[in-house]
C-alpha cells in the first residue's frame, strides 16, 4: 500500500512538471515527458487505446491530476509576469527555445544522413510556415476564444506532448489563445476552458498518436525536419510585432534597462533550453 502511494504521488508530481510545456513558450509537454521517462508508454496507450486501458489508464490518471493542479499553479504567476514585463519574459521564453535547437538538430540525423528533401521540408516550413502564421489573423481572421478556440488550443497542447521538441504554445501566441487560456485557467474555468481543451486533447490524441508513431518510425529525419522549421519561424515570430495579430509582442516605451535585462533573460533561457535538452538526451 505504501508503495502504491508513493507512486501515485510521484506521478502525480510528474503531471505537475508536464504541465509546464501547456504553458511556457519554449518548453516541449513531450520532452519533459520522455525526460521523465513515461513518453513511450503514453504514445504506446494512445495509439493502442484499447489495449490494457484500465492499467494504463489508472497509471495516467495521477499525472493528468497533476498537470491539473501543476496548470493551475503556474498559470497566475505566469500572467502577472507577462502582463507587466512582456518584452523580458518573451525574449527570455525564446531563448529557451533557441536552447532546445541543438537537441533538435541532432534528433534529426539520428537515425539517417540529411538529404535535400530534409533541407527543403525544413526551409519550406521556415519561409512558407512563417509567413503563413504571420498573416494567419489576416487570412482567417483571429481565432475567438470560445469553446470551438479552446478545442484547438487543446489539439495544440496534444500535440506538443505526442511530438518532443514542437511546444505549442508559442503558436498559441501567434494565433491569439495563449493570454486566454491562462485566465482561464488561472480561474479554474472549468466549462469554458478546461473542458474545450480536454476535448480538443482527447481528439487530438485518438486522431493523431498513430500517425505520429508511424511517421517518426518510418519517417524520422522528415518529420524533425519539417517540427525543426516550424518552431524557428515560430519562434522569430514571438519577438516581431505583428499588425495583424491582437496578441503580439510591443515594444512601445522600451528602456535601455528593459533591453539590458532581456538580453541577460534570452541568455538565461538559452542556457537552460540546453540544460533541458540534455536532460532529455540522459533520460529518454
Amino acid at each position: 500500500m505504501k508503495n502504491r502511494q508513493e507512486n501515485f504521488f510521484i506521478r502525480f508530481f510528474k503531471g505537475v512538471v508536464i504541465a509546464l510545456g501547456f504553458i511556457l513558450p519554449g518548453v516541449s509537454g513531450g520532452v519533459l515527458a520522455a525526460i521523465l521517462g513515461i513518453y513511450e508508454r503514453l504514445l504506446h496507450f494512445m495509439a493502442h487505446f484499447r489495449k490494457n486501458f484500465k492499467k494504463d489508464f489508472m497509471y495516467f490518471l495521477p499525472v493528468g491530476i497533476g498537470g491539473i493542479v501543476g496548470i493551475g499553479l503556474l498559470s497566475k504567476p505566469l500572467e502577472f509576469l507577462l502582463e507587466h514585463y512582456q518584452v523580458i519574459v518573451l525574449w527570455g521564453f525564446a531563448g529557451a527555445i533557441l536552447g532546445t535547437l541543438p537537441s533538435l538538430i541532432k534528433e534529426s540525423t539520428s537515425r539517417s544522413k540529411r538529404d535535400f528533401v530534409d533541407i527543403s521540408w525544413f526551409l519550406a516550413m521556415l519561409i512558407l510556415g512563417g509567413l503563413f502564421l504571420f498573416f494567419m489573423s489576416e487570412i482567417f481572421g483571429t481565432i475567438p476564444a470560445n469553446f470551438f478556440g479552446f478545442v484547438i488550443t487543446g489539439m495544440l497542447i496534444a500535440l506538443g506532448v505526442l511530438v518532443p521538441g514542437l511546444s505549442p504554445s508559442n503558436l498559441l501566441l501567434i494565433l491569439g489563445l495563449y493570454s486566454p487560456m491562462l485566465t482561464g485557467f488561472k480561474d479554474f474555468d472549468i466549462i469554458g476552458v478546461f473542458l474545450p481543451i480536454a476535448v480538443g486533447g482527447i481528439i487530438a490524441m485518438l486522431l493523431f498518436s498513430k500517425g505520429m508513431e508511424f511517421l517518426i518510425l518510418h519517417h524520422h529525419s522528415r518529420v524533425y525536419h519539417f517540427i525543426l522549421g516550424i518552431v524557428v519561424a515560430s519562434t522569430i515570430l514571438i519577438l516581431i510585432p505583428n499588425p495583424y495579430a491582437e496578441e503580439t509582442i510591443s515594444y512601445a516605451g522600451i528602456t535601455s534597462m528593459t533591453i539590458i535585462i532581456s538580453v541577460l533573460t534570452f541568455i538565461i533561457g538559452t542556457i537552460l533550453g540546453l540544460w533541458m535538452s540534455k536532460l532529455e538526451d540522459k533520460y529518454k
